[in-house]
This record gives structure tokens, sequence and C-alpha cells, in this order.
């Protein structure tokens, strides 16, 4: 008697697509994971950036030139337009 076996062949074909299909899923949850990690690590790095600006949104080295160059001008060494050009430097560069 011959038997026929494309009920094999269409299991082994049905069977492979699933698992095709199995692993395109956790394929896609791996990268929905790396994607979220990202987010959060970028979350984290602006929230600690906004901690350590102070509220005026200068940084520290920003202020302590502005100070020196306050000294600067008091002591007679800049201009008032001098102190004006470099305040305005520091500034635009915070």
């Amino acid at each position: 008697m011959f038997r026929r076996r494309r009920p094999l062949a269409r299991a082994a074909i049905v069977g492979g697509t699933a698992y095709y299909a199995g692993k395109k899923v956790q394929q896609g949850r791996e990268q929905d994971a790396d994607t979220q990690a990202r987010l959060d690590d970028l979350e984290y790095q602006q929230s600690m950036q906004q901690q350590a600006a102070p509220a005026g949104g200068m940084s520290e080295e920003a202020i302590q030139q502005l100070k020196q160059l306050s000294e600067l001008k008091d002591q007679g060494v800049l201009t008032e337009e001098e102190f004006a050009a470099q305040k305005a430097k520091i500034l635009g560069g915070s």
C-alpha cells in the first residue's frame, strides 16, 4: 500500500512558521525592552542634570567667572563696555 505523506509535510511547514513567528515576537519584545532601557537612562541623565544646575540655569563655573569679572570692573581693570561684552559671552555660553 502506498501512503501519502502530505500531512507530515504540512505539519512541518506549519510548525516551522509558528517557530519563526514566535522568534519574531521575542525579537520585538527584546527590542522594546532595549528601547525602554535607553529611555529610562536618558530620563535619569536629564534629571541628574536638572538637579546639578542651580535654579537660575547657570553653571557654577559661569557664576565664578561673573564674580571675577565684577571684581575686575570694580578695581578699574575693565570698563563698563568690556564688562558687558564679557558678561554677554559668559551668559550666551551657558
